[in-house]
């Protein structure tokens, strides 16, 4: 594929402060630091509205415990939740490092959030983080009266990798029949794994330059997979899209920038989801790159927000 530059694509307001994203190099060798210069980024953020209260759901089949951390607002009723899936690539990030987004989230619709803390790859490639997002779940449910929770209005939510892991939980919650969702709110997911190498199905030379790259992609990827075959009906479990059966879903949000790497699975997704008879909403912004929203003063991510809360709200009749 031909590269070229995007920078002339990028929303006027952004294309200023695309250079104030680390560029964080992603490999064997780096990960490590890459992790900490992640966290220490995250540290540098303002104490959030609420701050949360850790616990530990017991592991899945023998899995280790799994650290969730739950927000939760101080009076009384009976509320929605989101289950929160941070993102990273699938090699970074934690919940508590990531914890700005679902405080704000608890306090500005007054709801419970719980996320999730699973483990990394490549040192927990699929399923387990997969699976720990699925013992969250099953933790929240069985945990919905104590915390004030009504279970019939539970979602889950991600970014990035966390949106992808989102998607993924929702097929697993759908084949294994235990649970239900009322609704997957992805935020430029991380859904095709083929997306940057070699069997890329889209091919579109306007995404992908800045923040989150091919390259970066196709390491997290990797590290994921591990040795897992692709051979057997977990594949939706591992890359959503793959799934070859997206049907029986909880209806869907779904946003992505016109510039973000997952761009085109996005708008696939959402396509493959509608003809499943899905339910599915779905938002591109025109000029946005991976993470744009970040920017907060900017119009872009002032309409990202106006958007993803009243989808919120919508979803969660919250």
């Amino acid at each position: 594929m031909t590269t070229r530059s995007t920078i002339h694509l990028v929303d006027p307001q952004l294309a200023p402060l695309v250079g104030l994203f680390p560029d964080i190099e992603l490999s064997r060798s780096t990960l490590v630091q890459a992790r900490a210069d992640s966290d220490a980024i995250s540290r540098m953020r303002p104490p959030p509205p609420i701050e949360p209260v850790r616990y530990l759901a017991a592991g899945y089949d023998g899995a280790p415990d799994v650290p969730l951390l739950v927000f939760k607002p101080e009076n009384a009723r009976l509320r929605p939740a989101i289950l929160h899936v941070h993102g990273g690539g699938m090699v970074m990030g934690s919940a508590y490092g990531l914890r700005h987004g679902p405080s704000s989230f608890a306090a500005n619709h007054d709801i419970v959030i719980v996320s999730v803390d699973y483990r990394l790859a490549p040192e927990t490639p699929f399923p387990g983080p997969q699976e720990d997002c699925y013992t969250a779940l099953a933790w929240l449910l069985e945990n919905a009266e104590t915390l004030g929770v009504d279970a019939a209005r539970i979602a889950v939510m991600g970014e990035s990798a966390g949106g992808g892991l989102a998607a993924a939980l929702a097929q697993m919650v759908r084949d294994r029949g235990e649970h239900r969702l009322c609704a997957q709110i992805l935020v430029y997911p991380m859904l095709d794994h083929r997306t940057g190498g070699a069997e890329d199905p889209y091919d579109n030379p306007s995404v992908g330059e800045f923040v989150w790259t091919r390259e970066k992609n196709q390491f997290g990827w990797g590290c994921l997979r591990g040795e897992y075959a692709l051979n057997d009906d977990r594949q939706g479990w591992f890359s959503p899209s793959l799934a070859t059966d997206l049907s029986d879903l909880p209806p869907a949000f779904i946003t992505t920038g016109t510039l973000d790497l997952f761009f085109d699975e996005s708008l696939e997704y959402a396509r493959r989801l509608c003809q499943a008879g899905v339910s599915v909403e779905l938002r591109s912004y025109a000029g946005g790159f991976h993470g744009f929203n970040f920017f907060a003063d900017t119009d872009i991510a002032r309409s990202f927000d106006n958007d993803l809360n009243a989808a919120i709200k919508r979803l969660l009749r919250a």
